[in-house]
């Protein structure tokens, strides 16, 4: 055992000690001493240099032992146990919390109450080591018995996004919403985009445009919602639906707007209609929300009017706002037509460009800072809904 994990035993350990010796003496202070046999009266004491002796020795489990075994489970120290078995579980000693937990579950002498509390720290500290079985069982448990209800539901939910049971995640985010009162709305309206996600990789496209309309129904302002509608429409070649999908996000969220552009450019050349596209490019681009309206509308000018036109406009674009895509992009266009030492040091300028891009995040969660290169609906690391957006400034949009 390290000394640091020493030290917080033994700093855990010893007002525990104190705290029973304070509870035995105060349940009979008035007694006679005399009653007891002499051999019994310091026996508290002994088993608690025993457990010390243990943590000596390198021997944790049998001191928790000891130390439970010795603290007498009943009203006035179930805080106490509650507080060791939670010490544990935040120190990552999961199958100690879940010893300490399972200890006060199986006490006869605890009010429904507290054997209430004590079967959701005991679900907490399966979650916590992956148990998601036994830890769904307890919590249903709690929800029958009709106490810790919101932090059940809370609980469950989590359970169920990660074992991506999104029904369970719907009704049950449901029943919390009606439960307290918490607004759930985002979150419901991804579950149903996930229950959406499952039938387009069915190719049931009729069943994931209802799931989709359930999602912006639940939340006007999902965006994600309408990226995947316009993908399902574009998939049946619906251009004009797939539009009117696309530029809604810009109402939704105007942070993604850049995730509308590639899907909005195929269906404005599939109808023949990029002047259209430019104009809506050329507002997007005024707003400097993102850099990626100026470099759609770039590429648009180099293709209409050719690269002189499109480095022109990049130029303009840079000295009100400049990105590092931008200026990738400026490289690109002066390599066109230029020769020797002045194309041997852009090529350099561009190398440099790359490489920053190539190792730039161009994603980040608002909730935690979990940084990445592609979008993600539901946070890796906080688990939040809808917190990762584009990178905005110099270095991303």
């Amino acid at each position: 055992m390290s000394i640091e994990a020493l030290f917080f035993l033994t700093a855990l350990l010893l007002p525990v000690a104190a705290f029973s010796g304070w509870y035995f003496a105060r349940r009979d202070p008035f007694a006679d001493v005399a009653k007891y046999p002499r051999e019994t009266k310091p026996q508290i004491g002994t088993d608690y240099f025993k457990g010390l002796n243990y943590l000596l020795h390198d021997r944790p489990d049998k001191a928790i032992e000891i130390f439970v075994k010795v603290l007498e489970v009943e009203t006035d120290t179930i805080e106490t146990h509650l507080a060791l078995g939670n010490l544990f579980r935040r120190r990552g000693e999961v199958d100690r919390a879940i010893r300490i937990h399972q200890n006060l579950v199986a006490r006869t002498t605890l009010d429904v109450s507290q054997r209430a509390q004590a079967l959701l720290e005991l679900a907490l500290d399966y979650m916590r080591s992956g148990l998601l079985d036994r830890a769904e069982s307890l919590l249903l448990e709690l929800l029958d018995l009709g106490l810790f209800q919101p932090a059940a539901l809370r609980h469950l939910i989590d359970i169920y996004q990660q074992e991506r049971d999104w029904e369970k995640a719907l009704d049950f985010g449901t029943r919390l919403e009606l439960a307290n009162g918490e607004n759930l709305s985002v979150e419901r309206a991804h579950f149903l985009c996930e229950l959406a996600q499952v039938e387009i990789d069915r190719s049931n496209r009729p069943e994931a445009q209802a799931y989709l309309e359930r999602a912006l129904n639940a939340d006007r302002r999902c965006a994600r919602a309408n990226l995947m509608g316009a993908g399902i429409t574009l998939a049946n070649r619906d251009y004009e639906a797939a539009i009117q999908a696309l530029k809604r996000i810009e109402h939704q969220d105007i942070e993604l707007v850049s995730e509308a552009i590639p899907p909005l450019a195929r269906c404005y050349r599939e109808l023949n209609r990029m002047d259209e596209f430019a104009d809506y490019l050329t507002r997007l681009a005024s707003l400097r929300i993102s850099a990626s309206p100026m470099l759609a509308m770039a590429e648009l000018l180099e293709e209409q009017r050719g690269v002189e036109a499109a480095k022109r406009y990049v130029v303009q674009e840079l000295k009100i706002r400049p990105t590092l895509r931008g200026i990738d992009r400026l490289i690109d266009y002066s390599l066109s037509g230029v020769a020797g030492e002045p194309r041997e040091d852009l090529l350099i300028l561009k190398e440099t460009t790359v490489r920053l891009l190539a190792t730039k995040a161009t994603y980040k969660c608002g909730q935690c800072g979990f940084a990445g290169r592609s979008v993600y609906w539901q946070c890796p690391s906080c688990k939040s809904w809808n917190k990762i957006k584009p990178i905005h400034g110099i270095e991303g949009e």
